[in-house]
């Protein structure tokens, strides 16, 4: 995509909504920087500079604009062109790793060092790692005090400030006014305790297909969705609570509510749902790959807005996925269920129909394969489970954006009972890997009208790097949905 000053000017004019969180405007003359659909009036094209990042902006000495609210912009996407390193350093800053962690301490998460480290995020996405992290800090910082009521003080520790003196002088640096300042401007009664936070994406999304595709796969007791609404129990940390996501009719953004006893956890627990709901993807770019298919070609003009499910849990959707081998969508849910009702752990003050935990990769590594096999499984599978708990538990596999596939799945094809369209299938929802393909799917072979995973490697050739999205087309395509 053309990102020059003359593109990116155009797309500012027009307010296109595709460029939305692709790049930042600065005014030179206002010292204030927005997304390119503002609805503020356009500035002289010599008045403009341009920032692919909004940590560029700030770090120019632009203040984020109080209208458009950069803090958010849909953000990096998984077919943006950065190294692995700098997309898993990314995702891990976005969730808030370096507020209680040093870069050196996940410079050796990631197997690097800390000057490798920096250098490579700065030479991908033009600041430090230590700045991004502080833009982060900042955005959640501000939608916090204008979408809420939450005291400044727990704003400022929600937000990963490690003090009110530190948040106070920060906010005040940033946008030239105290954070009680940012309140009065914009805040407005709620009536409750529950915290409620927009997402925005860039349209479309096709919301009814998201919401179909969970509901099919729900666990009982752990998800409830509704014909409008996505609410589950959660586990982050040593906080437990609950979520509720439905779509906002007037604008291209999600309404997330939070139940307060997980104000604490809140960098990690946007970063989860923009996962699970795809709400970084660049669908423009995605249909214009898929589009001159013969086969997608239609699919992709009527839904444009069809998206790929992430993973809320990595740990969750991968014992999931075994439990869907060799059996229907129908018959792998229900499994589950009984799962959450044998090993579970119950959710107090929760919303009916939410009110159980799904188990802790460490509950189901102490469990017995017998014990496992009680929920109807044979002991193959009961023994993968226990395996893959195992194996999480001890930190052998990782199951997080931003993580090299081939290693990914290398490592998962280590654990006895999981071959490679697991694997995939884990892939294009736990690493949200836009080219992940499930070559071995029945209900893919069966929209493609092949036989075998072979046949179906080559029909799905031309529609990388996003094949992922080709198998949500092709599975909306049956009426059994297809999938794990």
């Amino acid at each position: 995509m053309d990102l020059s000053a003359d593109a990116c000017y155009r797309a500012l004019r027009t307010r296109d909504s595709r460029f939305d969180g692709v790049f930042y405007v600065g005014v030179k003359t206002t010292g204030v920087y927005c997304r390119p659909v503002c609805p503020a009036k356009t500035p002289a094209a010599t008045r403009c500079e341009f920032f692919a990042r909004a940590a560029q902006a700030e770090q120019a000495g632009f203040r984020a604009c109080l209208r458009c609210r950069p803090e958010l912009a849909p953000g990096l996407a998984p077919v943006d062109a950065v190294s692995r390193l700098v997309q898993l350093s990314a995702a891990q800053i976005q969730s808030g790793y370096l507020n209680d962690h040093s870069l050196e301490a996940l410079a050796a998460e990631l197997g690097v060092s800390s000057r490798h480290l920096r250098r490579a995020v700065q030479a991908q996405l033009g600041v430090s790692p230590v700045r991004l992290a502080g833009s982060r800090r900042l955005a959640l910082a501000k939608q916090l005090l204008q979408d809420t009521q939450l005291p400044l003080a727990e704003v400022a520790f929600a937000a990963g400030f490690g003090s009110v003196r530190r948040f106070n002088a920060a906010l005040q640096a940033a946008f030239g006014r105290a954070p009680s300042a940012l309140r009065r401007a914009r805040a407005t009664a709620s009536g409750t305790a529950l915290i409620s936070l927009r997402l925005d994406y860039r349209p479309p999304l096709d919301w009814q297909a998201l919401l179909g595709f969970l509901r099919q796969r729900a666990l009982l007791g752990v998800e409830l969705v509704s014909e409008q609404r996505y609410l589950r129990s959660v586990t982050l940390g040593d906080q437990t609570g609950w979520i509720a996501v439905s779509a906002e009719p007037e604008r291209a953004a999600l309404q997330l509510q939070v139940s307060p006893s997980l104000v604490s956890q809140l960098l990690p627990l946007i970063a989860r749902v923009r996962a699970l709901f795809d709400l970084d993807a660049r669908p423009d770019v995605i249909a214009a790959q898929l589009q001159t298919s013969a086969l997608l070609g239609a699919s992709v003009k009527r839904r444009a807005g069809l998206r790929v499910p992430g993973a809320f849990d990595g740990f969750e959707t991968a014992v999931r996925a075994v439990l869907g081998q060799q059996v229907s969508v129908r018959g792998a849910t229900t499994l589950a269920a009984r799962l959450v009702e044998r090993f579970g752990a119950p959710l107090r003050a929760a919303p009916e129909g939410v009110a159980s935990l799904f188990p802790a990769a460490r509950v189901l590594a102490q469990a017995s394969v017998s014990q496992v096999r009680t929920i109807g499984l044979p002991a193959a599978r009961a023994k993968t489970i226990v395996l893959l708990a195992e194996a999480v538990t001890s930190g052998k596999l990782t199951l997080q954006t931003g993580e090299d596939p081939a290693e990914f799945m290398a490592e998962l094809q280590r654990i006895a009972g999981i071959g490679p369209w697991t694997a995939q299938y884990l892939a294009m929802r736990v690493l949200r890997w836009p080219d992940a393909f499930p070559s071995g799917d029945l209900a893919v072979r069966k929209a493609l009208g092949v036989d075998s995973a072979r046949q179906a490697e080559a029909c799905a050739r031309d529609w990388q790097p996003f094949r992922a999205y080709a198998v949500m087309h092709l599975w909306s395509s049956l009426s059994d949905g297809g999938g794990g």
